[in-house]
């Protein structure tokens, strides 16, 4: 499925363009994004993540969008939705998030484009229930979720199944949102 465009006051969120992956290897690698992740990734793994990305589109019809800001049309990140491929009480789901480059940050962008593509999963796709999920100290992702209407209920907290015991990024906080009625 082509990938549509949405469109909010500042971001454009796009299909993916090879000229996403030079920045897309470089956020990736930045220890600064990745601190709330196990680890940094090579431009190996970020190529592996961009097929995988072109795959869900694919087989979903949905998926992470590349984010830019518009007129610029430099590459700030991506927003969007992701069927988890691991097992936990709340799966199947699909997942709303977001990571963009550091500089890009503070800015309100992460919360206007993920409130963008909450409204498409209910609105064009359809979706009852969107949730998201990140390590117990990820607070600016949690106010994200926060600002875009999202619910925590701290009895689903749960331990990442990709994330080895005893590794402090083990814990999750999960989040939903349902579709207004």
């Amino acid at each position: 499925m082509a990938c549509p465009e949405l469109e909010t006051a500042r971001l454009l969120l796009r299909g993916w363009r090879a000229s996403d992956r030079e920045p897309f290897a470089e956020m990736n690698a930045d220890p600064l994004v990745m601190r709330y992740f196990p680890a940094t990734l090579k431009a190996a793994e970020t190529d592996a993540l961009l097929e995988r990305i072109r795959d869900h589109w694919e087989r979903r019809g949905f998926g992470l969008w590349a984010a830019s800001l518009k007129g610029a049309d430099e590459f700030a990140g991506y927003i969007g939705l992701w069927a988890p491929a691991f097992e936990a009480p709340f799966t199947p789901c699909v997942e709303i998030g977001w990571r963009l480059a550091a500089r890009f940050w503070n800015r309100g962008l992460a919360t206007e484009g993920a409130a963008a593509v909450l409204r498409f999963a209910f609105e064009r796709l359809g979706m009852d229930e969107v949730v998201s999920f990140t390590t117990l100290g990820n607070l600016p992702s949690r106010r994200v979720m926060e600002k875009i209407g999202m619910l925590r209920d701290p009895a689903e907290d749960f331990d990442h199944p990709r994330i080895p015991e005893g590794h402090p990024l083990r814990r999750h906080v999960l989040y939903r949102a349902r579709r207004p009625h």
